[in-house]
């Protein structure tokens, strides 16, 4: 078992930025991928970026160039610097852990962007 806990959502305005953290509770070089999603009110949840053992990151169109997904491993800890936000972007920010047999999830984090 592993516990993923994020922090540092909030408001922001337009335009500004946000850094994410997801801490887990034991090592995360087991894991195949780190990723991050994030569910809009009325939407469905959606992945946001992801991050290999090998450090091979993916984006989703909609952030690509904006936000930078990264890891620690020495600190049990993956990130996600968002930039440029907008009002799309408002949404609640889940860190996820996979691996072949395990498949772990955060409580969340809330993101507004708004003026």
């Amino acid at each position: 078992q592993v516990q993923l806990v994020e922090s540092g959502g909030g408001l922001v305005q337009p335009g500004g930025s946000l850094r994410l953290s997801c801490a887990a509770s034991r090592s995360i070089v087991s894991f195949k991928t780190m990723n991050w999603y994030r569910q809009a009110p009325g939407k469905e949840r959606e992945l946001v970026a992801s991050i290999t053992s090998s450090n091979i990151r993916n984006y989703a169109d909609s952030v690509l160039g904006r936000f930078t997904i990264s890891r620690d491993n020495a600190k049990n800890t993956v990130y996600l610097q968002m930039n440029s936000l907008n009002s799309e972007d408002t949404a609640v920010y889940y860190c996820n852990a996979r691996s072949t047999w395990e498949n772990y999830w955060g409580q969340g984090t809330l993101v507004t962007v708004s003026s």
